[in-house]
């Protein structure tokens, strides 16, 4: 994988708030846990299939007209990646990235733990 083409792409999607971009790196079967995910959906914070996904940023984006990200690092490990960045809010989040294949199978949205409130993160 050339994960700075990733990064590069996964990064201009969403800046652009193009969510056809983002999601034609996941896989249709693709789970994805997000303690924002719990806040803004209720329920244990975990996202499944495509299409649930797509619904759940679709409200990230209409919440929070505004989000930008800033890459301030990626990190590659066998069949992962992590992209460190800075939301519109100053905020540092992790996303992890299972990969099977050119596809992303699981993604997880971390945070500081000493943030129990990070609004403005998708």
């Amino acid at each position: 994988m050339d994960h700075e083409a990733f990064v590069d792409s996964w990064v201009t999607a969403w800046n652009a708030h193009d969510l056809d971009a983002v999601l034609s790196h996941f896989a249709d079967d693709v789970t994805f846990r997000s303690p924002v995910a719990a806040q803004l959906l209720g329920g244990d914070g975990v996202i499944r299939g495509k299409e649930a996904l797509r619904a759940y940023w679709a409200e990230g984006l209409r919440r929070i007209p505004d989000l930008r990200f800033e890459v301030v690092g990626s990190y590659l490990g066998v069949d992962c990646l992590v992209i460190n960045y800075r939301n519109q809010k100053g905020g540092l989040v992790n996303e992890v990235l299972i990969f099977e294949g050119p596809l992303v199978t699981q993604g997880y949205g971390t945070y500081p733990g000493t943030d129990t409130n990070p609004a403005g993160a998708r």
